[in-house]
């Protein structure tokens, strides 16, 4: 199945995490909610990209453990050293949901325009395939948002797919750097205005507009950023849905 229009759950959530490992995880309240937006909640077909970490096989071997013995069959697209598939065209349409993992975001889009996945993206997305992620997997869709893609001091970056044409700001609340950059960039034209998500929040876009802000829990937030024309920036938090439970 697919979304009735295009759709991008653009996220500061992921995977329900055990204590056991880092790798001890499991679908995320944000993943059903996916299945939910692409209207396969009986088995959605979900296609994991590492790109931003450089395909780290530990990494990918942890989210098939993660979606194992659920409803969900994941599959996942590599590039390096080489892609894994050998019609990456084919195997992104086959899909109902593309989930892309953190990492550096900007890596990631050079990497996507050099295989033209990027092209690739799009068309799924146009096509109904709900294109969704964390972090960099977030921000990736936008023209660009704050990013340590560069180095430990947060950086504009402004070289987004830029589907959609906002800014975004991911994990708004967990580190202290990233709401006064956001506001920094916006004010002063580095970002265009934008949105921005707490850990355990998500944007859910329909085409290009933002239709709600969706949390995994009780407490993270969505926020629309506006810069004046003084260069202060307005920022409003918006409301934001709690999402069920989800059997997996």
């Amino acid at each position: 199945m697919t979304a009735d229009i295009p759709t991008i759950l653009a996220t500061s959530a992921g995977f329900q995490r055990g204590r056991r490992s880092i790798f001890d995880i499991r679908p995320g309240r944000i993943h059903h909610f996916a299945a939910e937006l692409a209207n396969a909640t009986r088995a959605p077909k979900i296609c994991v990209l590492t790109q931003a970490t450089g395909d780290p096989d530990a990494r990918i071997g942890a989210f098939y453990s993660a979606f194992a013995g659920t409803r969900f069959t994941m599959s996942h697209l590599q590039l390096f050293p080489m892609p894994n598939v050998d019609d990456i065209r084919a195997h992104i349409l086959a899909q109902d949901i593309v989930w892309v993992d953190g990492g550096s975001v900007a890596n990631l889009c050079a990497l996507w325009r050099v295989h033209g996945v990027d092209e690739i993206l799009h068309e799924a997305w146009q096509a109904g395939v709900v294109m969704s992620g964390v972090s960099a997997g977030s921000i990736c869709w936008h023209q660009g948002g704050s990013t340590d893609s560069f180095g430990l001091r947060l950086r504009g970056f402004t070289d987004g797919l830029g589907w959609l044409p906002y800014s975004n700001g991911v994990h708004y609340d967990a580190e202290e750097q990233r709401r006064p950059k956001m506001h920094e960039l916006i004010g002063d034209g580095t970002l265009s205005d934008g949105y921005a998500t707490d850990d355990g929040a998500g944007l859910v876009y329909r085409g290009t507009s933002l239709e709600e802000v969706v949390a995994d829990r009780e407490g993270p937030l969505g926020y629309q950023l506006r810069r004046a024309d003084d260069g202060s920036v307005t920022e409003t938090a918006l409301p934001t849905r709690v999402l069920p439970e989800y059997p997996n």
